[in-house]
């Protein structure tokens, strides 16, 4: 066995070229988030956990949307650019809809541990929160309350907010990460440069997406806080 940042791919791995982000290998490194998440539930309480779940599911869903997108057509969907523009062309699907939704729980994701990485003696709860607020909350927050859509991003915002309230102890969750099943843990330099690395990339395709999305009004990843 080794570290867990050694047994997921890192987003800095993901090429991305002049025709875009590879689609199978972004995929790959977004099942290490539900891998990471899922390591995260488990430090939480069983109420905690149970929190966090429908937070997993519904990243999981929007993998799947994709993945499936990209094996109906997979000549046309080699990058996830090719991908939205191939579906959107043919008037079919709904991944464009699911990797922009997976796309802003990944910054959501990112955002929160570059807070944690930034501030070393901060709480996990308060960086997820500081990540949330710059991310998936003015997307909640902005939602109608007079729309079955509107109730429904205002339900996932007090979802997200009721997992945050029970992410475990920082030091608890580094320890996971640095843990090497059956030998010595990696050093804190190790994991800082893994992990750093590993949200680097992230924040690099969540960016390049956003303006993607963004220049051919698929939607927007981002959205500025009132």
């Amino acid at each position: 066995m080794a570290p867990f940042l050694e047994t997921v791919k890192s987003f800095d791995d993901v090429p991305i070229t002049d025709a875009g982000v590879d689609t199978l290998a972004f995929l790959e490194a977004a099942d290490g988030v539900v891998r990471m998440l899922k390591e995260l539930t488990g430090l939480m309480t069983s109420i905690g956990s149970k929190s966090f779940s429908p937070v997993i599911s519904d990243i999981q869903g929007n993998i799947k949307k994709v993945r499936d997108r990209y094996n109906a057509a997979p000549l046309q969907s080699a990058t996830l650019e090719q991908l939205v523009t191939n579906e959107n062309s043919n008037k079919v699907g709904s991944a464009t809809e699911g990797l922009m939704w997976l796309l802003r729980s990944l910054a959501f994701t990112c955002k929160s541990l570059l807070q944690a990485q930034s501030n070393l003696t901060e709480e996990l709860n308060v960086s997820f929160t500081k990540g949330y607020d710059i991310t998936l909350g003015p997307i909640h927050r902005g939602a109608s309350f007079f729309s079955v859509q509107g109730a429904i991003m205002k339900a996932a915002g007090l979802m997200f907010n009721t997992a945050i309230g029970y992410c475990p102890p920082r030091k608890s969750f580094y320890e996971k990460l640095a843990a090497n099943p059956g030998g010595e843990p990696c050093s804190q330099e190790k994991l800082d440069k893994a992990l750093n690395d590993w949200l680097t990339g992230l924040d690099t395709i969540i960016s390049r997406m956003d303006a993607f999305y963004t220049k051919g009004k698929h939607g927007e990843i981002y959205k500025s806080a009132k």
